[in-house]
């Protein structure tokens, strides 16, 4: 059953139960009293029921009137709250941000701009994915996460790549290896070395295999390991070197580690700040979105030596 009434309707219906009066109630309503009846008889009519007793001297709910009121506040107080919720999240008071990100991103990227975020609107919560290259792409595409960083998604139609940041893939090793005073290796000079790797599974794989598919000199994989952070755990601890993204041996992580730029050939990486297409993002989402761009973009404008940093 389909019901025509609106919400000056429902909020005439309140004024006059809980006035008694049709005079008052259209006094506040800054109503005709006939335009006020018109209301109350549409709405009833609508529904099918008397909602008020009337004589010449007093306006009385029905028992259904009376049952009516009830829900006709619950509902108007929830439609209020709706609207302010919303009112809410677009001045960004209230709300959550979920972004996903490779593991690198967490690690150098987010501090300063959640700390920037979290000092601006302290009531929205921000929900972190560190995942694979795969899994953030999965979580964007799902509409699990608002956005990601990540270096893969360019090519999937569904999804808005938009590049803030080139990487230059090292050589990490300790740093008392006998290669670790080099400015740059040729793949040749690694043939030989206890190579540890990332597992086939890993889009960091993907792209170093890429890569050196028609090189015919480069070392064989000794050990596999799901992330690049295990990885790196066995290069400290001596059991070999490794080729991984450049952000992962920068300035913050053990000092026991270099990363030496890999040549011939040399191998890049672009993190993008992925979105999901035709998917408008909340106000506050698109805010952190913008901040991290920034941020990304000005990390990029760096000297491309800070990445040899040890």
């Amino acid at each position: 059953m389909r019901i025509n009434y609106d919400l000056h309707d429902l909020h005439a219906f309140v004024a006059v139960a809980e006035r008694a009066s049709f005079r008052q109630a259209a006094a506040d309503l800054f109503l005709s009293q006939s335009a006020l009846s018109r209301r109350i008889e549409k709405l009833e009519e609508g529904l099918g029921v008397k909602l008020f007793e009337r004589t010449t001297r007093r306006v009385q709910l029905t028992n259904v009137g009376q049952a009516f009121l009830l829900n006709v506040r619950t509902a108007l107080d929830g439609l209020e709250d709706a609207v302010l919720g919303v009112a809410d999240l677009a001045a960004h008071r209230t709300g959550t941000v979920t972004l996903a990100c490779v593991p690198s991103a967490v690690w150098h990227f987010l501090p300063a701009v959640l700390s920037d975020f979290s000092a601006r609107f302290p009531r929205i919560r921000v929900r972190v994915h560190d995942e694979s290259a795969q899994d953030v792409l999965n979580l964007v595409l799902a509409g699990e996460a608002d956005f990601g960083i990540n270096f893969t998604g360019a090519e999937e139609a569904e999804i808005v790549f938009q590049p803030i940041y080139e990487e230059r893939y090292v050589l990490a090793m300790r740093r008392d290896h006998p290669l670790a005073r080099r400015k740059t290796l040729n793949w040749k000079d690694t043939v030989g070395e206890r190579y540890i790797s990332v597992a086939k599974s890993s889009g960091n794989r993907s792209v170093i295999d890429a890569a050196l598919a028609g090189v015919e000199k480069h070392p064989s994989v000794f050990c596999e390991v799901n992330h690049v952070s295990g990885v790196l755990a066995l290069v400290e601890a001596g059991m070999g070197v490794a080729a991984v993204p450049g952000l992962s041996v920068l300035p913050g992580r053990p000092d026991s580690i270099v990363g030496v730029p890999l040549v011939n050939p040399a191998i890049h990486r672009t993190l993008g700040l992925i979105s999901k297409r035709k998917h408008v993002m909340a106000p506050a989402a698109r805010t952190l979105f913008e901040m991290l761009a920034a941020a990304l973009v000005k990390k990029q404008r760096r000297p491309a030596a800070a990445e040899r940093q040890a």
